[in-house]
């Protein structure tokens, strides 16, 4: 079936961007070229201008619409992007009168969307997304939409091409949705194995082009595809990291947002997004060179409050080679990261980075002094595979003595699985602290504990 009867399309584009004022957050011009190189179409020419609010008919007003129709003949384009989302009127009405296909900005994101889905999951939610896109477009401005089907045995009431066309839309968007549930159940599965192994979920978010695949590779040690172009990745990643002083961590790579992201989008791509939803911590990656980053962390903010995610956020901000800033933690609070300095490319701020997460994940790290007795080789080798040794060396019993930097609500667990007391392992001050905080009436009625008294009290 052929939903549509319109010019030719092409690659050659005249863009059009317009200053309304009345709008409190405008589109970005320069965001706009980008998003149409990335679709892959030339920008023969570009017609900019300003209104107090947009044309009823053309979006641009008369005198302008002339004024594209003009550039569009003199350049022989193929198609006019607008930068600004257009009713289905106006862009029936803009085609009619300049005689060429029109786009504006959410079906050019939808474009980039299709030509960068890889994955099954990918695909169908790129397909729901245009068909929601395209419902609101079936509307009659193409003749053959109007024609009533007729002949023998066709006879009577009929039904107009309009209707069948919307009708056979809906049975497809609902076979979509029937797909996607299952992918959504397929991920639900997997987040439940991940939480009953106590595997925390990191997910990335952040504006396109911020660096969040750059440096997924470094931390994941990987290579998916990472580009300086807008949604140069798509598909959703998932990686098995051991992230040191915290253990195996499930690191999530999601799609980047835009302002304005087109609301089918976040509908479609919702069995995505819970991936973020079911985090336990977001690391919202800032571009941090970019001059409109705070225009660029409030957008990423707006979808995260559209999608109610309401996990705990750590702010990295990237490209530090180019700022000129230094790697660095900063806190709101004691023990608590609110923000991050790094360098994804060439790997600066990644102990930084490691050191925060650790906090959020795992609370406050402090450095402890463990005597190991011999069955406890166990507890050692997963010490060492978390990197959180700072020395080791032997006493004159030959027990290994071991001086970690870990949170302790993660020395705790350690010693829980592996069968240890903290006492049996740990100098007394050092054990009294893994001890639970005690109720004023619980607390032992004397002034002054020694190291002696104290340990006979806790055992």
């Amino acid at each position: 079936m052929q939903y549509f009867d319109r010019h030719d399309g092409g690659e050659n584009a005249i863009l059009v961007h317009l200053d309304i004022r009345e709008m409190s957050d405008p589109d970005d011009l320069e965001e706009f070229r980008l998003l149409v190189h990335s679709a892959g179409a030339s920008e023969l020419a570009i017609i900019t201008g300003s209104r107090n609010k947009p044309h009823a008919k053309y979006f641009v007003g008369t005198g302008k619409a002339e004024e594209i129709a003009q550039a569009v003949s003199e350049h022989d384009a193929d198609i006019v992007i607008f930068n600004h989302n257009l009713t289905p009127s106006q862009e029936r009405n803009l085609e009619s009168l300049i005689k060429c296909r029109v786009l504006d900005r959410t079906g050019l994101i939808l474009d980039i969307f299709a030509q960068r889905a890889r994955t099954y999951e990918g695909k169908l939610q790129v397909e729901l997304a245009q068909l929601n896109h395209l419902a609101t477009r079936l509307v009659r401005g193409w003749t053959h939409l109007e024609r009533q089907k007729g002949g023998i045995g066709l006879r009577g009431p009929g039904e107009t091409q309009l209707e069948t066309d919307r009708r056979l839309l809906q049975i497809r968007v609902g076979q979509l949705k029937t797909k996607l549930e299952k992918v959504k159940q397929t991920r639900k599965q997997g987040r439940a194995k991940r939480q009953k192994s106590d595997i925390p979920t990191i997910s990335l978010v952040g504006y396109t082009n911020a660096g969040k695949s750059t440096l997924f590779n470094r931390l994941a040690d990987d290579n998916i595809y990472a580009a300086d172009q807008l949604f140069a990745t798509l598909d959703p990643t998932l990686r098995k990291v051991r992230w040191a002083g915290v253990g195996n961590v499930v690191l999530a790579d999601t799609v980047g947002f835009v302002r304005h992201l087109p609301h089918e989008l976040v509908e479609s791509f919702h069995a995505t997004l819970e991936e973020t939803l079911q985090a336990d911590l977001l690391l919202h990656v800032i571009d941090g060179a970019s001059d409109d980053r705070h225009e660029q962390i409030e957008a990423v903010n707006a979808v995260l409050a559209e999608i109610q995610a309401d996990a705990p956020i750590l702010l990295v901000y990237n490209k530090i080679d180019k700022s000129g800033e230094p790697p660095a933690i900063y806190y709101k609070e004691a023990g608590v990261p609110s923000r991050v300095y790094v360098s994804a490319r060439d790997g600066l701020g990644m102990d930084e980075l490691s050191l925060a997460v650790s906090e959020l994940l795992v609370g406050g790290v402090a450095q402890f002094h463990l005597t190991l007795p011999y069955h406890a080789g166990q507890l050692s080798n997963v010490l060492h595979e978390l990197g959180v040794i700072v020395a080791r060396e032997f006493d004159e019993t030959g027990a290994e003595c071991l001086t970690v930097s870990l949170a302790k609500s993660k020395l705790q667990e350690l010693l829980g699985k592996h069968g240890l007391k903290p006492f049996d392992v740990l100098p007394p001050h050092e054990a009294a602290m893994l001890l639970p905080e005690l109720e004023e009436f619980e607390k032992p009625d004397v002034a002054v504990v020694d190291d002696d008294d104290l340990d006979e009290f806790c055992r």
